[in-house]
Parts: structure tokens; C-alpha cells; sequence
């Protein structure tokens, strides 16, 4: 009998080891594939966050707990240059994918700027080309302020200058004047080390927006409503006040419309 107790376990703990080797080789694959793009992500535990705010406008609210599953996260904002690629690989005419202002864009001096006036339509198409996909609010909440309810990426501590990209005046010249490079203001890093989650651009997410979702939202990796009319849009932009800098601010914008100063941030499963 306790020989085959021994024999069961030692079972037992080589199928343990080997469900940790083939989940770490998934995950070396995934980093690997990443890399391939040259846009660093960072690794996003699993667990429970607070998600929301109890004082905030009313879509923030009911602030609630919610349980998300490992995921990755691009550590910068897709930039001019990689979505230049993106263009010349799928087709640079097409309306659809072209963003705002595109013609103004100097690539030499703005290629390390976040791109910006995307659709939501490209944003997706983006994420999948590099193998990737738009991040859930939910995910991207989480990215943004981590596990401890702090109200900004880099804390409680109120906007500045030194920290996020924000309160800018509209310009000709956006790309060059308004917007700053994608690894700037390393003090507004979130708890990931993901730059720029605040202000800069913002960022398109999968969900539909629906301002009441929170009081219904599921506690477990919530994926948005099932229908909508427009997409979520988080983290405000160079052109926002501070108020919308906070985590749990939502913004949406119509999927297929040309958000003014929206920018792309993919996501990709952990296994």
C-alpha cells in the first residue's frame, strides 16, 4: 500500500513539473514573439484589484474587486515609427488606418512619439498584425494602478509636469510640440514599470462602453458589455486636463471615428 502511495505521488509531482515547464516555455515563447516586434511588454500577475472609484464621476462607479487572469502588457505606447511598419506592410492608402495628421508626422524626429488619431478598427487590426490584441478595461485598469487602490500610476500624489504629459494647447505640429516620446516621465511609472499610462496619448481598449457596466460587471475577468455603440478609451491624453489622468477615468469614442488624440497599447495572454 505505501509503495503505491510513493508511486502515486511521484506521479503526481512529475506532472506538476511538468505543467511548470510547458507553462514557462509558453511564456518564453510569448516574450520571444514580443521581441520580434521590438515592443517590450511586461508581465501583469494574476490576483484581485480594486477597479473603479467611490468618488469619481458616476461611470467609475460602483468601485468594485475584480480577479483578472496573468497577462502582458506593452511597456510603451505603440510609437510612430512601428505603426509606419504597420502601414507599409498592410496597405498605406487605405483611409481607414491611416491616423489624424499623418502627413505632418516627420519620422526621423517624431518616429519615437506615441501614434495618435487612430480609429478603434485600427488600433485592433495593429494589435493583431504584431500577434497581439487590444487590452480589456479591466486589464488595462489594473496595468495602470496596480493592487493597492492608489488613484494614479505612480501613486496618490496630485499631476505634474515631471510626472505625465497633459494640459498641452492643440498644435499644428502635435506630434513634434505636443506630444513627448514614449519613455518619458520614468517618475509616472505605473507599479509595472508601463510608462505613460497617464496622459501622452490615450488608449483604446476591446471593451464597449456603457456608463452603468460596474454595477453589473462580472467579478472574474470581465470583457465589457456584449454590444455598444462606442469603445473605451482610458489614461487621457497631452490635450486632457488632470482630472482625466486618474486610473479609473473612462472616455469612449465611436469604433470606426478617428479618436483626436487616441493611441494604441496592446495586450497579449500569459497561456
Amino acid at each position: 500500500m505505501r509503495q503505491v502511495m510513493t508511486i502515486t505521488l511521484l506521479v503526481g509531482l512529475a506532472a506538476i513539473s511538468l505543467t511548470t515547464s510547458v507553462l514557462a516555455e509558453t511564456r518564453r515563447a510569448i516574450e520571444a514573439e514580443a521581441r520580434k516586434h521590438g515592443a517590450p511588454m511586461v508581465w501583469v500577475s494574476d490576483g484581485a484589484f480594486t477597479m473603479g472609484s467611490p468618488d469619481g464621476a458616476s461611470t467609475t462607479q460602483p468601485q468594485h474587486r475584480v480577479y483578472l487572469n496573468a497577462f502582458y502588457m506593452d511597456q510603451y505606447e505603440v510609437t510612430a515609427a512601428r505603426y509606419a511598419t504597420f502601414l507599409d506592410a498592410t496597405g498605406e492608402n487605405h483611409p481607414g488606418l491611416v491616423p489624424m495628421l499623418w502627413e505632418h508626422v516627420n519620422l526621423p524626429s517624431d518616429g519615437d512619439r506615441p501614434v495618435m488619431g487612430v480609429t478603434w478598427m485600427a488600433a485592433e487590426a495593429y494589435c493583431r498584425w504584431v500577434g497581439k490584441r487590444l487590452p480589456t478595461e479591466a486589464e488595462w485598469e489594473k496595468a495602470a494602478r496596480g493592487t493597492d487602490g492608489r488613484r494614479y500610476p505612480w501613486g496618490n500624489e496630485e499631476p505634474a509636469f515631471t510626472l505625465a504629459n497633459y494640459s498641452k494647447p492643440i498644435s499644428r505640429d502635435m506630434y513634434g510640440d505636443s506630444l513627448r516620446p514614449v519613455d518619458s516621465y520614468e517618475a509616472g511609472k505605473s507599479p509595472y514599470e508601463i510608462f505613460n499610462m497617464a496622459g501622452n496619448a490615450s488608449e483604446w481598449v476591446a471593451d464597449w462602453y456603457d456608463e452603468k457596466y460596474y454595477a453589473t460587471s462580472p467579478k472574474s475577468n470581465p470583457q465589457g458589455p456584449a454590444r455598444g455603440q462606442q469603445k473605451v478609451l482610458r489614461g487621457g491624453s497631452f490635450g486632457d486636463p488632470k482630472a482625466a489622468l486618474k486610473s479609473a477615468s473612462r472616455e469612449s469614442y465611436f469604433p470606426a471615428d478617428k479618436g483626436p488624440y487616441a493611441g494604441i497599447r496592446c495586450a497579449q495572454d500569459a497561456f
